[in-house]
């Protein structure tokens, strides 16, 4: 018989404990399927947020369609993380953040919680540049403007205080929804060739032997493998408890596995997507040097032969700035609890984490000027590469001991194919920044 503690369940926030989502016994099998779906969602939002906008956009209008087999095998180095964390959090019973202060020295566990809380400002940054372009392209406010705005997310956040978990997923499905629908319709604007498509998702080791499409490829990578998605995974899937039925535990993971590989999968499609606009409205009608999201917004109109496709655009940028911040919340309160056992209410951690990144984004837009949101998004992604290592490093760790796995640690095989995915991604992140900041 499997079940999950009580104590491993959370509505928005994981210190406000309501219940969690349980499955009565003699349910039909696609029943349970559906139960174990959601927590993937709230990790595939990660992998859409403003960061892999900007380095989807910048991809697509250089190089066209060619960058595209590298949005594919991110997302498959993201499938095979996140499943290695849903089934540390589900074999375990505990979180990435528990599991980590609790069997690595005191230093090392603290110097994780800094970073990961680093980590978490710079993907909030990202979001709060994403969301603050939305209300200046919409609204007509200027980019300041647009960042104070961003600060009244911390309302909605309050208001959904106490709301059950399944009420957030249908909040962020929702979202999601509306990023696909916009990006899709706008799609049928924009000319697209398809069997061009078709071999852009062909890996091309030529290609990367230049500095520009290496430097893209290694962007993707970083804004695609999002490392405090490694800790939010391993504890929200334990809001799925099993009461009253046969489901064994190798059943969980295996739901939780479709679950993951389903809705990481849907992330695929809208990175691809964005990729594939800006390659067939920019680089294809010559526009190859679009590198910013507001560029891209101003230049769909003319190009697509309709306002629709700004306004559309705006608003799946709004959407992926607002879905991004209510996980990035959530996460924010499983590493400080997790590392620290410290809990506060919801809605001062969010308060916390906005205040935090206002700042460089205020700075950001006052001294270098409104055009370089692009900049920063680049340069907010370079610092979720620089601690994605690091929470790698524990997960590959914890998963591949039988001490706390039993049955359910890695072959020998997966730990092979993690640790070279561990060393490659590092090699690649170490190229990234030493590229970025040589030349600053």
């Amino acid at each position: 018989m499997f079940g999950l503690p009580k104590t491993a369940t959370a509505p928005f926030c994981p210190s406000e404990v309501k219940g969690t989502v349980r499955i009565p016994a003699g349910v039909p099998a696609w029943k349970t399927a559906l139960h174990f779906a959601g927590p993937g969602l709230l990790v595939a939002v990660g992998y859409m947020d403003p960061g892999n906008w900007a380095t989807d956009i910048q991809a697509g209008s250089e190089n066209g369609y060619s960058l595209l087999f590298v949005v594919l095998l991110s997302s498959v180095v993201a499938i095979v993380l996140q499943c290695m964390s849903a089934r540390l959090g589900l074999a375990t019973g505990k979180d990435l953040a528990v599991l980590s202060r609790e069997n690595l020295a005191t230093w090392q566990s603290r110097s994780m919680w800094l970073l990961a809380e680093i980590a978490i400002v710079a993907c909030d940054l990202a979001e709060v540049l994403g969301s603050a372009l939305a209300f200046k392209l919409l609204l007509g406010v200027s980019l300041p403007w647009g960042v104070a705005l961003t600060a009244l997310d911390t309302l909605v956040v309050l208001g959904l205080k106490g709301k059950g978990f399944r009420q957030i997923e249908a909040i962020i499905l929702a979202l999601v929804v509306t990023i696909g629908v916009c990006f899709f319709v706008e799609l049928a604007f924009v000319p697209t060739d398809w069997a061009g498509v078709a071999r852009g998702f062909i890996p091309s080791v030529s290609l990367l032997s230049h500095e520009e499409p290496l430097y893209l490829a290694i962007g993707i990578l970083g804004a695609t493998v999002m490392p405090h998605n490694l800790y939010l995974h391993s504890s929200i899937v334990q809001t799925r408890a099993v009461t009253g039925t046969n489901l064994s535990l190798s059943d969980a993971i295996r739901l939780t596995r479709l679950d993951t590989i389903g809705t990481l999968t849907l992330a695929l499609v809208v990175n691809a997507a964005i990729l594939i606009l800006a390659a067939g409205a920019f680089h294809f009608s010559g526009h190859t040097g679009v590198a910013d999201i507001e560029d891209a917004y101003h230049l769909l109109d003319p190009i697509a032969g309709t306002a629709a496709a700004g306004i559309l655009f705006g608003l799946a940028l709004f959407a992926s700035g607002q879905s991004s911040t209510f996980t990035g919340t959530i996460a924010g309160q499983i590493i400080m609890e997790g590392f620290l056992k410290l809990t506060i209410p919801c809605w001062q951690r969010r308060l916390i984490t906005r205040v935090l990144a206002l700042g460089p984004a205020l700075a950001g837009v006052l001294l270098l000027g409104e055009h370089a949101v692009g900049r920063m998004l680049v340069l907010s992604q370079v610092v979720l590469s620089l601690q994605l290592p690091f929470a790698m490093y524990p997960l590959i760790r914890f998963t591949g001991s039988r001490r706390l796995m039993g049955d359910f640690a890695n072959t020998a095989a997966t730990r092979f194919v993690a640790w070279a995915l561990f060393a490659t991604i590092s090699a690649a992140n170490a190229w990234l920044v030493l590229q970025v900041f040589g030349a600053v």
